[in-house]
């Protein structure tokens, strides 16, 4: 019988800079490759118009990965960009995140793509994080989920060529043209 080891935030703040990506996923520990070049430019896009219209509107913080997002003392993940809105504003510490942003958002690449579509999918709704976003640059869209009962529903699709505001960003219409290579 093999007894399964449940890590927590402790040995996950033990593990060495190694370079590597590290999350803490339901106790287990999950390492990913580093990201494409592709994906680091439609991130850094992104994050860009995000920072600069909760910035000049006060609307709260954003970052970019890598930042600790600490859901429970089990699971500890690194989105790609996380959005703290002013009036939760005391969860960011010393730390990092300590509880659900507001939102997170996860770049698509090949090797995280199960993850952030099913594992993370699964987790940021059971932890309470209000909006997802699943940005896929392959097939230049942005899915914007919103939790309703304990479950994501799909609330809006960037795709094509016509800006759209997407949740919880309403004043901010995203223009597709800006966000690809």
């Amino acid at each position: 019988m093999t007894t399964r080891v449940i890590l927590t935030y402790a040995d996950y703040a033990a593990i060495p800079a190694d370079g590597r990506r590290y999350e803490l996923l339901e106790g287990e520990v999950s390492v990913t490759p580093a990201p494409s070049p592709t994906h680091q430019e439609v991130l850094g896009s992104l994050f860009a118009l995000l920072r600069e219209h909760v910035k000049s509107r006060g609307l709260g913080k954003v970052f970019p990965s890598p930042i600790d997002c600490m859901l429970s003392d089990t699971t500890v993940v690194q989105p790609d960009i996380v959005y703290v809105a002013s009036g939760s504003l005391p969860a960011i510490s010393r730390r990092g995140i300590e509880g659900p942003p507001t939102l997170v958002v996860e770049v698509l690449s090949p090797s995280t793509i199960q993850i952030d579509r099913g594992v993370k999918f699964q987790l940021y709704a059971r932890h309470g994080v209000p909006h997802y976003w699943i940005v896929d640059p392959e097939a230049w869209s942005i899915e914007s989920y919103r939790l309703a009962e304990g479950a994501y529903e799909l609330s809006a699709r960037l795709e094509g060529t016509q800006p759209v505001a997407l949740a919880p960003f309403p004043g901010l219409a995203l223009d597709p043209a800006s966000l690809w290579p």
